[in-house]
């Protein structure tokens, strides 16, 4: 029987472990369980309104720090096209950002770590308060810290004119202001004594949740993330937990073997709205075994007549991944002979079509019954076998 997420994230709170690990999906719900595990931990005052992130209260930044989507929300482009200005990524006042660089300074940390994920070279520049007059020939003060403007420096110590970063550069820059202040909560939380640490502010720290770190990151980097924030978690000895969320079974895979862990989940979302999480222990963590898991969601989709569109697409997946540990020049290569051509048509017409008319059509009966023989196929190549053994 399914949970509502708050439930879940219950779950989580009630498993009282030092780090939890979560696969998912995109759009199975990561982000709206890490908010109301926030809720869980340091609800909203009586009347507060808005987003936390924005407007989060004292008692919730004390006790937990969290990474989602919303993160990113902070931040937008001001391209200013009509006079030609400089490109600024702005940030949108918020007592978060402001905690980290005013309060703890930590702006030539969060550079170092930025230019750790993309290029030496490429140097983020916060603003210092000034100034200026608005269209309307008004005088008004732009805070100290609410710009960033970006440069690709020189060995002269000249730098180029501000660049707009790509989507992925955007999104390390926001990881790695996160990432600064969690290196400093686990460093001063590190000393032992409340009474000999830097400073009281994560004195009450409870927890860590944080929800898909790895946007737009290239594989090499996308390991060096999870190698790095695994040995940086390994490095707390202090009472914090730790709960990572992920859609990338490569991140998955390197950080549960970075933080040697014994277990991870699979947060799934069931057909009547509601969630499992599922606890995998051992060798049933493998990378492959989440295409075990797309195996069995197909299996019930077909059990249950169930099937829709993007259960082509998953399909299609496990015929790709099969080939290739197999040695196949392609997947259509591990196609039924007899099938071959009518399979090919419709796992390549479901996944790729983008016509409006197509977007709203259901699979027919021939068609849905087609995702069960070819899941049936599969069983006829041993690895599959061994790898249901393993699981």
């Amino acid at each position: 029987m399914g949970k509502t997420l708050t439930e879940i994230a219950q779950q989580l709170k009630d498993g009282n472990k030092k780090v939890q690990l979560i696969y998912a999906f995109n759009g199975t719900g990561k982000t709206r369980l890490s908010r109301e595990f926030k809720q869980l931990i340091a609800p909203k005052a009586n009347g507060e309104e808005g987003d936390e992130e924005v407007d989060a209260p004292e008692l919730s930044r004390n006790k937990i720090l969290y990474y989602n989507a919303f993160t990113e929300d902070l931040f937008y482009w001001d391209n200013d096209l009509e006079s030609d200005a400089d490109p600024k990524l702005k940030i949108q006042p918020n007592t978060f950002t402001d905690w980290v660089l005013k309060d703890q300074g930590q702006d030539q940390n969060i550079i170092t770590t930025f230019q750790r994920y993309t290029n030496d070279k490429l140097t983020p520049r916060f603003n210092a308060e000034r100034t200026e007059k608005d269209r309307d020939d008004k005088e008004i003060t732009v805070r100290a810290f609410s710009e960033v403007t970006f440069s690709m420096e020189r060995g002269d110590a000249t730098h180029s004119g501000n660049l707009k970063i790509s989507k992925g550069e955007e999104s390390n820059f926001i990881w790695s202001i996160f990432y600064t202040l969690l290196e400093q909560v686990i460093g001063v939380l590190n000393v032992a004594e409340p009474a000999d640490r830097e400073i009281d502010q994560f004195n009450q720290m409870e927890y860590v949740f944080i929800d898909d770190p790895v946007s737009s990151l290239d594989e090499n980097h996308l390991i060096q993330l999870a190698v790095n924030l695994g040995q940086l978690i390994k490095s707390s000895t202090s009472d914090v937990k730790f709960i990572v969320s992920t859609h990338s079974p490569l991140f998955y895979n390197v950080f549960y073997n970075e933080i040697d862990a014994k277990s991870g989940y699979i947060l799934s979302r069931l057909d009547d709205g509601t969630f499992v999480l599922e606890e995998k222990k051992g060798d049933s963590n493998k990378i492959f075994s989440y295409h075990l898991h797309i195996k069995k969601l197909i299996e019930q989709a077909v059990d249950t007549n169930g099937v829709q569109r993007y259960h082509f697409a998953l399909l299609r997946n496990l015929y790709e991944k099969t080939a290739n540990f197999l040695g196949y020049r392609s997947w259509s290569d591990l196609l039924p002979g007899d099938k071959k051509a009518y399979a090919s048509r419709v796992m390549n017409f479901y996944p790729h079509n983008t016509l409006s008319n197509e977007e709203i059509a259901e699979p027919t009966p021939p068609e849905q019954e087609m995702v069960g023989l070819l899941l049936r196929n599969l069983n006829n190549y041993g690895y599959w076998q061994q790898e249901r053994q393993n699981g």
